[in-house]
């Protein structure tokens, strides 16, 4: 298929033979019992190498397969979190959390409100700060937490990508009473707590 004579010939192990009409070079690579392959078709004249098809196929699709496993697109993951959620459901979601980040993947966190819940938002900011706290040596504050109709999210992202260092001004920040999210009362418990005062 090769049309062009002559052309610039590289012999199998890569040593430069010469500009040559295209019928001897066909001739030295059934001779080698190889393939003349034409590898750069617009230079003048074209280069030619002798070599295995076969295997020049095959080494062309592991580099590119291995190039492609550099590339490494962030994509953007998402947590979501309950304003009740219990400590073994928070260390499992936290557990993910780190391991997104440290894939390199963004991740969005939010706390789903239902109901009377959209009264006590304060439980959600509490969750996501802790979660912040916790994840601070590997994540990095991209959106603090806001509400965004029925849920709060916050945007981690992995602190070495830039943007905000989770561990924030630590002098302007207030002492979290514990740790864990409080257990949010019900309006029959705090009338039963009401009426044992009086």
């Amino acid at each position: 298929m090769i049309r062009v004579s002559p052309v610039r010939l590289i012999g199998p192990g890569g040593e430069q033979i010469g500009i040559i009409p295209t019928k001897e070079a066909l001739e030295r690579a059934r001779e080698a019992g190889l393939d003349l392959v034409e590898v750069a078709p617009n230079s003048r004249p074209p280069v030619c190498r002798i070599l295995d098809y076969g295997k020049y196929k095959y080494d062309q699709a592991k580099k590119a397969n291995i190039s492609k496993k550099k590339q490494h697109s962030v994509g953007l993951k998402g947590m979501r979190f309950r304003p009740k959620i219990e400590e073994h459901d928070y260390q499992f979601k936290k557990n993910h959390v780190y391991s997104f980040l440290e894939q390199g993947n963004k991740v969005k966190c939010f706390v789903l409100f239902r109901g009377r819940e959209k009264a006590h938002t304060e439980f959600g900011a509490r969750i996501l700060n802790r979660l912040a706290e916790d994840l601070e040596d590997i994540a990095a504050i991209e959106n603090q937490p806001k509400m965004e109709g029925n849920s709060m999210t916050m945007l981690l992202s992995p602190a070495s990508s830039g943007g905000k260092k989770s561990g924030r001004d630590k002098s302007r920040k207030k002492p979290q009473p514990s740790s864990e999210p409080p257990e949010p009362v019900s309006a029959p418990k705090q009338a039963v707590a009401e009426e044992e005062k009086s």
